[in-house]
């Protein structure tokens, strides 16, 4: 035994719980610039970190930069897959914040928030506003599942309360409603009244 009283070779029981609570900790046991990277990969926690291609947003530091006034409803016109890789190919020049998948509402994040995601086809719109994409297609309402509407309210119910955006059709848009778009998304199966319903309760 050592002057402590522990048997050479073997960690003490302190020692042991200090490395468990340790290893409770995601990235913890990382190193530090690999820790810090990995716990701010998204800015929702229930998101997956998927990122767009750099070439297809703009760096910068909001909210000091820009407010943060509005958020911005969209339909991909896409299978989540393929939106993926749009936003992933730096020659589309295209993003969103965040991509909400139909089946079951999983979240992507892929542009951080406090970057400027080209999504609403109007810059202003742009540096002010959050983009979140839904898969599917204006036309076909099936794709606007209980699940998707569920996890997107639960996520721009998150984005307002962050950036003190009210939780209204004032501030919750279609980008339809962007001026100067040619968009029609979320088209006329978009359940607005039931979607803000659900912000509010979330």
């Amino acid at each position: 035994m050592d002057r402590a009283g522990h048997l050479p070779g073997r960690p003490s029981r302190r020692r042991l719980l200090q490395a468990g609570a340790m290893a409770a900790v995601p990235g913890a046991l990382l190193p530090a610039g690999r820790a810090g990277a990995q716990a701010q990969a998204v800015d929702y926690p229930p998101a997956e970190s998927v990122p767009a291609s750099s070439s297809n947003y703009t760096a910068s530091g909001r909210p000091s930069s820009y407010a943060v006034d509005y958020v911005i409803i969209h339909v991909t016109q896409e299978t989540y897959a393929d939106a993926v890789k749009i936003f992933q190919n730096p020659a589309k020049k295209v993003s969103t914040h965040y991509l909400v998948r139909s089946s079951d509402g999983h979240i992507a994040q892929c542009v951080r928030e406090k970057n400027v995601a080209w999504h609403a086809g109007n810059w202003d719109y742009n540096t002010r506003s959050i983009g979140i994409e839904h898969e599917g297609w204006v036309d076909e309402p099936e794709y606007f599942t209980d699940a998707m509407y569920e996890k997107s309210a639960a996520l721009t119910a998150s984005v307002c309360a962050r950036y003190g955006i009210p939780m209204d059709r004032a501030h919750i848009l279609g980008h339809v409603e962007v001026p100067g778009t040619d968009h029609s998304d979320p088209g006329p199966y978009w359940d607005w009244s039931r979607y803000i319903r659900m912000v509010n309760f979330a």
